[in-house]
Protein backbone atom coordinates (compact mmCIF):
# COMPACT_ATOMS: atom_id res chain seq x y z
CA UNK A 1 0.00 0.00 0.00
CA UNK A 2 1.14 3.72 -0.71
CA UNK A 3 2.33 5.49 2.30
CA UNK A 4 1.79 8.88 2.47
CA UNK A 5 2.93 11.41 4.85
CA UNK A 6 0.84 14.38 5.74
CA UNK A 7 1.79 17.27 7.43
CA UNK A 8 -0.54 19.66 8.49
CA UNK A 9 -1.40 21.22 11.56
CA UNK A 10 -5.49 22.33 10.45
CA UNK A 11 -7.06 19.38 12.54
CA UNK A 12 -10.64 19.61 9.85
CA UNK A 13 -8.32 19.26 7.08
CA UNK A 14 -6.33 16.36 8.12
CA UNK A 15 -9.55 14.77 8.91
CA UNK A 16 -11.55 15.04 6.33
CA UNK A 17 -8.75 13.95 3.44
CA UNK A 18 -7.44 11.23 5.97
CA UNK A 19 -10.85 9.55 5.12
CA UNK A 20 -11.19 10.50 1.78
CA UNK A 21 -7.06 8.97 0.98
CA UNK A 22 -8.08 6.06 2.77
CA UNK A 23 -11.00 5.76 0.32
CA UNK A 24 -8.68 5.69 -2.46
CA UNK A 25 -6.44 2.86 -0.95
CA UNK A 26 -3.75 5.35 0.24
CA UNK A 27 -2.31 4.50 4.51
CA UNK A 28 -2.05 8.02 5.40
CA UNK A 29 -0.31 9.34 8.78
CA UNK A 30 -0.08 12.87 10.00
CA UNK A 31 2.29 14.80 11.21
CA UNK A 32 1.28 18.27 13.23
CA UNK A 33 4.41 20.36 12.65
CA UNK A 34 8.08 19.84 11.10
CA UNK A 35 9.81 18.60 14.63
CA UNK A 36 7.11 15.94 14.15
CA UNK A 37 7.04 15.05 10.22
CA UNK A 38 10.92 15.01 10.39
CA UNK A 39 10.70 12.44 13.30
CA UNK A 40 7.98 10.05 11.39
CA UNK A 41 10.18 10.19 8.12
CA UNK A 42 13.15 9.21 9.53
CA UNK A 43 10.94 6.34 11.21
CA UNK A 44 8.72 4.87 8.29
CA UNK A 45 9.51 4.93 4.59
CA UNK A 46 6.99 7.24 3.18
CA UNK A 47 5.84 6.84 -0.80
CA UNK A 48 5.26 10.51 -0.80
CA UNK A 49 4.66 13.68 1.26
CA UNK A 50 1.80 16.31 1.36
CA UNK A 51 3.87 19.32 3.02
CA UNK A 52 1.73 22.51 4.21
CA UNK A 53 4.19 25.41 4.29
CA UNK A 54 2.33 27.18 7.10
CA UNK A 55 3.34 25.23 10.38
CA UNK A 56 2.72 25.76 13.95
CA UNK A 57 5.92 23.97 14.79
CA UNK A 58 8.49 25.50 11.72
CA UNK A 59 7.69 25.33 7.94
CA UNK A 60 7.23 23.24 4.81
CA UNK A 61 10.37 24.79 3.49
CA UNK A 62 12.59 23.12 6.05
CA UNK A 63 11.16 19.98 5.95
CA UNK A 64 11.19 19.72 2.31
CA UNK A 65 14.77 20.59 1.95
CA UNK A 66 15.31 17.48 4.42
CA UNK A 67 13.55 14.74 2.92
CA UNK A 68 14.87 16.01 -0.42
CA UNK A 69 18.72 15.68 0.89
CA UNK A 70 17.79 12.61 2.49
CA UNK A 71 15.85 10.09 0.64
CA UNK A 72 14.41 12.43 -2.02
CA UNK A 73 11.24 11.13 -1.45
CA UNK A 74 8.19 13.07 -3.84
CA UNK A 75 7.04 16.03 -1.99
CA UNK A 76 3.61 17.86 -2.92
CA UNK A 77 3.07 21.35 -1.62
CA UNK A 78 -0.19 22.36 0.15
CA UNK A 79 -0.18 26.44 -0.56
CA UNK A 80 -2.19 29.49 0.39
CA UNK A 81 -3.95 30.40 -2.80
CA UNK A 82 -2.24 33.12 -4.73
CA UNK A 83 1.04 32.76 -2.80
CA UNK A 84 3.06 32.76 -5.90
CA UNK A 85 6.46 33.09 -3.80
CA UNK A 86 6.01 30.11 -1.49
CA UNK A 87 5.23 27.83 -5.08
CA UNK A 88 8.08 29.18 -6.89
CA UNK A 89 10.36 28.86 -3.26
CA UNK A 90 9.18 25.27 -2.99
CA UNK A 91 9.88 24.13 -6.67
CA UNK A 92 13.36 25.34 -6.40
CA UNK A 93 13.94 23.62 -3.49
CA UNK A 94 13.05 20.44 -5.47
CA UNK A 95 8.92 19.80 -4.51
CA UNK A 96 7.54 17.83 -6.92
CA UNK A 97 4.16 19.76 -7.71
CA UNK A 98 2.13 21.77 -5.31
CA UNK A 99 -2.11 22.36 -5.29
CA UNK A 100 -3.47 25.38 -3.78
CA UNK A 101 -5.90 25.34 -0.98
CA UNK A 102 -8.93 25.29 -0.90
CA UNK A 103 -8.66 21.99 -3.40
CA UNK A 104 -10.81 19.56 -4.82
CA UNK A 105 -9.85 16.05 -3.46
CA UNK A 106 -9.76 14.30 -6.52
CA UNK A 107 -7.91 16.29 -8.25
CA UNK A 108 -5.22 16.19 -5.64
CA UNK A 109 -5.48 12.41 -5.94
CA UNK A 110 -5.38 12.94 -9.16
CA UNK A 111 -1.67 14.77 -8.98
CA UNK A 112 -0.22 12.46 -6.29
CA UNK A 113 -0.37 9.38 -8.60
CA UNK A 114 0.83 11.61 -11.59
CA UNK A 115 3.75 12.61 -9.20
CA UNK A 116 4.23 8.44 -7.85
CA UNK A 117 4.14 7.78 -11.27
CA UNK A 118 6.70 9.83 -12.61
CA UNK A 119 8.36 9.00 -9.80
CA UNK A 120 8.29 5.20 -9.84
CA UNK A 121 7.06 5.22 -5.87
CA UNK A 122 3.85 3.26 -4.93
CA UNK A 123 2.61 0.09 -6.08
CA UNK A 124 -0.22 1.05 -8.38
CA UNK A 125 -1.44 -2.42 -9.65
CA UNK A 126 -2.85 -5.50 -7.22
CA UNK A 127 -3.63 -8.75 -7.35
CA UNK A 128 -5.90 -11.93 -6.12
CA UNK A 129 -7.01 -15.02 -7.25
CA UNK A 130 -6.07 -13.63 -10.96
CA UNK A 131 -7.91 -10.46 -10.24
CA UNK A 132 -6.35 -7.33 -10.82
CA UNK A 133 -7.01 -3.51 -9.45
CA UNK A 134 -5.29 -1.07 -11.53
CA UNK A 135 -5.37 2.43 -9.12
CA UNK A 136 -3.77 4.44 -12.05
CA UNK A 137 -6.98 3.51 -14.06
CA UNK A 138 -9.28 3.02 -11.15
CA UNK A 139 -10.86 -0.34 -12.59
CA UNK A 140 -9.98 -4.00 -11.97
CA UNK A 141 -9.41 -6.40 -14.60
CA UNK A 142 -9.74 -10.30 -14.88
CA UNK A 143 -8.49 -12.63 -17.72
CA UNK A 144 -7.32 -8.67 -19.53
CA UNK A 145 -10.94 -8.24 -19.22
CA UNK A 146 -12.57 -5.09 -17.41
CA UNK A 147 -14.63 -5.73 -15.09
CA UNK A 148 -16.54 -2.44 -15.40
CA UNK A 149 -17.25 -2.01 -11.42
CA UNK A 150 -19.67 0.61 -10.24
CA UNK A 151 -17.63 3.19 -8.23
CA UNK A 152 -18.81 1.49 -5.09
CA UNK A 153 -17.98 -1.87 -5.90
CA UNK A 154 -14.49 -0.20 -6.96
CA UNK A 155 -14.00 0.74 -3.59
CA UNK A 156 -15.41 -2.08 -1.79
CA UNK A 157 -12.63 -4.27 -3.90
CA UNK A 158 -10.20 -1.77 -3.02
CA UNK A 159 -10.67 -1.93 0.60
CA UNK A 160 -10.31 -5.68 0.23
CA UNK A 161 -7.35 -5.46 -2.09
CA UNK A 162 -5.35 -3.12 0.03
CA UNK A 163 -5.76 -5.65 2.92
CA UNK A 164 -5.14 -8.66 1.82
CA UNK A 165 -5.32 -11.25 4.36
CA UNK A 166 -6.85 -9.39 6.95
CA UNK A 167 -10.67 -9.92 8.57
CA UNK A 168 -12.57 -6.88 8.31
CA UNK A 169 -15.79 -7.10 10.36
CA UNK A 170 -19.01 -5.41 8.72
CA UNK A 171 -18.75 -2.05 10.93
CA UNK A 172 -15.35 -1.72 9.45
CA UNK A 173 -16.17 -2.29 5.64
CA UNK A 174 -19.17 0.39 6.17
CA UNK A 175 -16.64 2.82 7.87
CA UNK A 176 -14.31 2.63 4.60
CA UNK A 177 -17.43 3.04 1.65
CA UNK A 178 -19.70 5.46 3.50
CA UNK A 179 -19.48 7.74 1.28
CA UNK A 180 -18.09 6.46 -1.62
CA UNK A 181 -19.75 7.72 -5.32
CA UNK A 182 -22.57 9.74 -2.71
CA UNK A 183 -23.88 6.71 -2.88
CA UNK A 184 -25.92 5.85 0.82
CA UNK A 185 -24.88 2.77 2.12
CA UNK A 186 -25.96 0.98 5.19
CA UNK A 187 -26.17 -2.92 6.37
CA UNK A 188 -28.06 -4.74 4.18
CA UNK A 189 -26.96 -2.38 0.93
CA UNK A 190 -23.58 -3.83 2.05
CA UNK A 191 -24.74 -7.47 1.55
CA UNK A 192 -25.95 -6.56 -2.19
CA UNK A 193 -22.69 -4.93 -3.16
CA UNK A 194 -20.73 -7.48 -1.90
CA UNK A 195 -23.00 -10.38 -3.44
CA UNK A 196 -23.00 -8.33 -6.72
CA UNK A 197 -18.84 -8.08 -6.60
CA UNK A 198 -18.70 -11.83 -5.57
CA UNK A 199 -20.75 -12.45 -9.00
CA UNK A 200 -18.38 -10.11 -11.13
CA UNK A 201 -14.99 -11.33 -9.74
CA UNK A 202 -15.89 -15.23 -8.36
CA UNK A 203 -15.58 -18.32 -10.64
CA UNK A 204 -18.37 -19.47 -8.62
CA UNK A 205 -20.02 -16.96 -7.02
CA UNK A 206 -21.57 -19.09 -4.49
CA UNK A 207 -18.55 -20.51 -3.11
CA UNK A 208 -16.26 -17.57 -3.17
CA UNK A 209 -12.32 -17.79 -3.06
CA UNK A 210 -11.11 -14.27 -3.07
CA UNK A 211 -13.41 -13.10 -0.52
CA UNK A 212 -14.53 -15.16 1.72
CA UNK A 213 -17.29 -15.48 4.43
CA UNK A 214 -15.48 -15.51 7.76
CA UNK A 215 -18.63 -16.43 9.95
CA UNK A 216 -19.34 -14.94 12.94
CA UNK A 217 -16.80 -11.55 12.02
CA UNK A 218 -16.77 -10.32 8.87
CA UNK A 219 -14.95 -10.73 5.56
CA UNK A 220 -11.36 -11.79 4.34
CA UNK A 221 -9.75 -11.41 0.42
CA UNK A 222 -6.56 -13.91 -0.08
CA UNK A 223 -4.65 -15.11 2.48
Amino acid sequence: MTKILLVEDDEAIVKSLTEFLKMEGFAVTNAKGQSDALRLAGETEFDLVLLDISLRDGNGFVVCSALKQDRDIPVIFLTASGDEHSVVAGLEMGADDYIAKPFRPRELVSRIRTVLRRTGKGKQVLEIGGVYLDAEKGAAFKNGADLCLSALEYRLLSVFFHNKGVVLSRTKLLEEIWDAAGEFVNDNTLTVYIKRLREKIEEDAGNPLIIKTVRGIGYKAGE
